[in-house]
């Protein structure tokens, strides 16, 4: 759509509050990496790491707070709501992308399978832990999978 990665300020609705965001975070000293424009309106996505470790986890809860104070310093209100427009949009839902050493070596992709293999035997379990209201966005539908339907 025409919010996804978009330019200009009938598409990307917030980008003061997302470049402030971004500097902030550097500023603070967290390995903020990325930031792009999402599907819907005024939706936003921020990549902290490479990280090693439990300080990939400890960084994002300091963006996401540095994030809560700029957006109270605009004036304006974050959502991490996994659908906070209900009809015909994406949601919106962390993601973690990892790897170990042995993943990034030769034949890494069949460790990679393998682990993919293991994550979906607790994926009820995994699901669960997510947080409320992800079962309005994992419809099968919109870039997703069944919230019961473990897929990759």
């Amino acid at each position: 759509g025409p919010y996804y990665c978009g330019i200009g300020a009938d598409k990307a609705y917030g980008r003061d509050i997302v470049d402030a965001h971004y500097k902030a975070c550097l500023y603070a000293g967290i390995n903020i990496s990325g930031i792009n424009g999402e599907v819907m309106p005024g939706q936003w996505e921020f990549q902290v790491g490479p990280s090693v470790g439990i300080s990939a986890g400890d960084e994002i809860w300091a963006a996401r707070y540095i994030l809560e104070r700029i957006t109270e310093i605009a004036g304006v209100v974050v959502s991490f709501d996994p659908k906070p427009i209900p009809g015909d949009w994406n949601g919106a839902g962390a993601h973690t992308n990892y790897s170990t050493k042995s993943m990034r070596e030769d034949g890494g992709y069949e460790i990679i399978k393998k682990a993919i293999e293991k994550l979906g035997l607790r994926h009820k379990e995994h699901i669960a832990a997510y947080g409320e209201g992800n079962e309005r966005r994992l419809t099968g539908k919109h870039e997703t999978a069944d919230i019961n339907t473990f897929t990759w």
